[in-house]
């Protein structure tokens, strides 16, 4: 069985691509391709819990993209802005525009500036700047004899910390990605800095592997090597090893760190770190639309503590947060409060006070450069849908397929949508693929298949398995008896049954 979906975590930006119609196409064909999903996703077909809720969840968001495709206002604003334009903003945009020409040019502007923007985001920047302020001497100006010190009126407040990092991403393919990182520090008139390069490869949707190389005056220069493995759907694991070069020679370490989803808002975190500064760590995080909670524990040398921190989130356009935590072990107590908020649209700007005994107090303020979130999770959810998509069809597909056989018809055997290489490995060809076939035999009526040119990724049951790469459909099915062919490049419009260019006999066959 799929895993079960949260409430509302369907989600199709394309509705043209949902409903497998051309973005030309005319009220009755949207109306048809309409009732034959309704009539598929219905939930009173369907008696278990889950499989009906599923099935709520794809018949709403099936009424939704009728609803908007079928009045003319709303698809005008639909096809310039997206789901984003069905707002107040997006109907006073089309009342100033009441030219299908015009409409159209400001769409073709719009998607040119977006483009745009994607190709400055590909670096995918990050940076941080931090600044820590001493002010002990607040809270030490009415100890006794205080007044005669000289300057003993004012109390003497420095900057005794700061640092300073940033990183970009290049992405050389679609499975390797090199980053470039750096960052300077300074600490009570002492400072440093360093330089890092790493190589990252996604070896599969369940991990990924990264060689680290870095040099600077800080720890000297440094190989390293990290893994990450999914173990099962709520559990992973990850895996980091280093040698630091010095004058004093080679200093090894090891990291591992076991995560797994106690519920749907919190994680529970076994760590174990070996080297000179061995430790174990366990702790457990909850994170929430409007609160962060962190509780941890440690055992190691040189430092033992036990820490706990708390943040609520307001909920505003400037994402304002505020938060408290308090640590305590070998080193003394430290409590800490703060507050953050966003200053503009990249960047947030928060502060920090810092209460030890005996370190002191000291400031932090920080600035943020914020970065977009790597797409990883974005492709698990859309799997998740899509699984959840085929189980609800195959009731369905099981009389398509009777209906079919009865008449010699239209019989999907196999179906693959992805990246198709050009070696002769098998398994590496499968890693960046999907198999599509019971999502394409549903859409099999009357012995024939048609796909519009709309992305096919936004169909029920489909979803990107390699994101900015060149996709294609490959189909093997059987009409009349005879066992045909057929591959179509993502973006073309589909129509079968048709005469393949290569009989399944041929060398091409994908079996």
């Amino acid at each position: 069985m799929a895993p079960a979906l949260e409430d509302g975590e369907f989600d199709n930006d394309d509705y043209y691509s949902l409903l497998n119609v051309r973005r030309e196409a005319s009220q009755e064909e949207l109306k048809g391709s309409y009732r034959r999903l309704c009539m598929l996703y219905h939930p009173d077909k369907h008696r278990d819990p889950e499989l009906k809720r599923q099935a709520e969840q794809l018949f709403n968001l099936v009424h939704q993209a009728y609803e908007v495709l079928s009045d003319p206002q709303s698809r005008a604003i639909y096809d310039i802005y997206g789901k984003r334009g069905l707002d107040v903003e997006g109907w006073e945009v089309v009342e100033r525009k009441r030219s299908p020409v015009e409409i159209r040019e400001e769409f073709e502007r719009l998607q040119r500036e977006r483009e745009e923007r994607r190709l400055q985001q590909r670096t995918n920047p990050k940076g941080m700047i931090s600044v820590g302020v001493d002010a002990t001497d607040l809270f030490d100006r009415y100890e006794e004899d205080y007044e005669d010190v000289p300057g003993g009126g004012f109390p003497h407040v420095e900057i005794n910390k700061m640092h300073i990092s940033q990183s970009i991403e290049a992405p050389l393919t679609t499975s390797d990605t090199a980053v470039l990182s750096g960052s300077l520090s300074t600490h009570n008139g002492n400072g440093g800095g360093n330089i890092n390069v790493a190589l990252r490869r996604v070896t599969s949707a369940k991990g990924w592997g990264e060689v680290e190389f870095g040099a600077g005056d800080t720890h000297g220069p440094l190989l390293g090597m990290k893994i990450f493995r999914n173990l099962t759907a709520r559990c992973f694991v990850t895996a980091q090893c280093g040698l630091h070069f010095s004058s004093r020679g080679v200093r090894p370490g090891c990291t591992t760190m076991l995560a797994r989803h106690l519920d749907k808002n919190t994680m529970g975190y076994l760590q174990w770190r070996w080297g000179t500064q061995s430790s174990m760590n366990t702790s457990i995080v909850r994170d929430t639309k409007t609160s962060h909670f962190t509780l941890a524990m440690q055992l190691g040398i040189p430092h033992s503590f036990m820490m706990m921190s708390y943040q609520y989130k307001f909920q505003d356009d400037d994402q304002t947060k505020v938060k408290g935590s308090i640590k305590a072990g070998f080193f003394g107590t430290v409590v800490e409060y703060g507050a953050e908020r966003k200053i503009s649209r990249h960047s947030v700007l928060g502060a920090t006070v810092s209460v030890g005994v005996p370190q002191g107090v000291s400031l932090k303020i920080k600035d943020l450069e914020k970065h977009r979130e790597s797409s990883a999770s974005d492709i698990a959810r859309k799997r998740q849908e899509a699984e959840s998509a085929v189980l609800l069809m195959q009731e369905s597909v099981r009389r398509i397929i009777e209906t079919e056989e009865s008449k010699m018809g239209l019989i999907i055997l196999n179906a693959w949508y992805g990246k198709f290489v050009t070696d002769n490995s098998q398994k590496h060809e499968r890693a960046k693929v999907i198999d599509v076939t019971v999502p394409l035999q549903c859409l099999v009526k009357d012995s024939k298949l048609i796909l519009t040119e709309a992305t096919k990724s936004g169909l029920p049951g489909f979803y990107d398995p390699c994101v900015g790469e060149e996709k294609s459909l490959k189909l093997l099915y059987q009409f009349r008896g005879v066992m045909h062919q057929v591959l179509s490049p993502e973006g073309e419009a589909l129509r079968i049954p048709k005469q393949c260019r290569w009989p399944y006999q041929c060398v091409c066959s994908t079996t």
